[in-house]
């Protein structure tokens, strides 16, 4: 198994991606503390991972309030031992809006959720792993913020955030055997995008990349699952780009 005996946070775990990956992850051995803001979600994905023969357990979490996530942390290493994997994974979107009509309360809250909370993630896990020897940080962004997407800039600002955050992480760590990492899914079938479930949006944005169809949570868990593993020994600061070929155009 690709992932046996190691200790794994999945922040977001309870829905969409997140979930995917911890289901994903069941499969190869891990054992894993599911991080959410959502109580009924997270335990559900518990659940849904012990029903799969794997070994999970559920911690309550608000990833925009630092001493949150450091007891996440100081919970896993005292459940576990330790701590092999932090996949930074919570996230919000905004609604559509010209940046001069974005409210400052929404940006607010949005850099909080999708940036200050991976740097959180990154600040409490990274001493775990430098004590190890080893680690595997994994950041979710989006190809949002790496070709940029009109009326939602706080969301591509924090996203883009998270790849140049990633990388400067990746310089610093990687003496200690600490590989960060991102990914960039497309478009994905999770509720971050159920407002553009409708008749005249979604048929849009399922032929808006090569392979012409909206992708799954489970396609970017497998990706998740190569940066987790040890099969991805030599690759750090990278971004993974699982899109579809959104940013080759139609």
């Amino acid at each position: 198994m690709r992932l046996e005996n190691k200790k794994i946070i999945i922040t977001g775990g309870g829905s969409g991606i997140g979930r995917a990956a911890a289901l994903r992850f069941s499969r190869e051995g891990a054992d894993m503390v599911i991080a959410d803001i959502n109580l009924d979600s997270g335990e559900e994905t518990v659940h849904l991972v012990e029903k799969n023969g794997g070994n999970a357990v559920f911690h309550h979490t608000d990833v925009t309030i630092p001493e949150e996530v450091e007891q996440l942390v100081n919970r896993t290493v005292s459940l576990y031992g330790t701590l092999d994997v932090m996949i930074n994974n919570a996230g919000i979107t905004q609604k559509e809006n010209k940046i001069h009509n974005v409210p400052i309360h929404e940006w607010k809250k949005v850099v909080d959720v999708c940036l200050d909370g991976v740097f959180y993630g990154m600040k409490y896990a990274i001493p775990v792993m430098m004590k190890n020897g080893s680690g595997s940080i994994i950041n979710t962004s989006s190809v949002a913020g790496i070709k940029g997407q009109k009326l939602l800039g706080a969301y591509t600002a924090a996203k883009s955030g998270v790849i140049a955050i990633t990388k400067s992480t990746a310089l610093e760590y990687g003496k200690y055997n600490i590989r960060v990492n991102a990914i960039a899914p497309g478009i994905i079938d999770t509720e971050i995008v159920s407002e553009w479930r409708n008749a005249e949006k979604w048929p849009l944005m399922s032929t808006a990349n090569a392979l012409r169809r909206i992708g799954q949570p489970e396609e970017v868990a497998n990706a998740c699952l190569f940066l987790a593993s040890d099969e991805a020994s030599f690759v750090t600061g990278t971004t993974l780009v699982v899109d579809g070929g959104t940013l080759l155009g139609k």
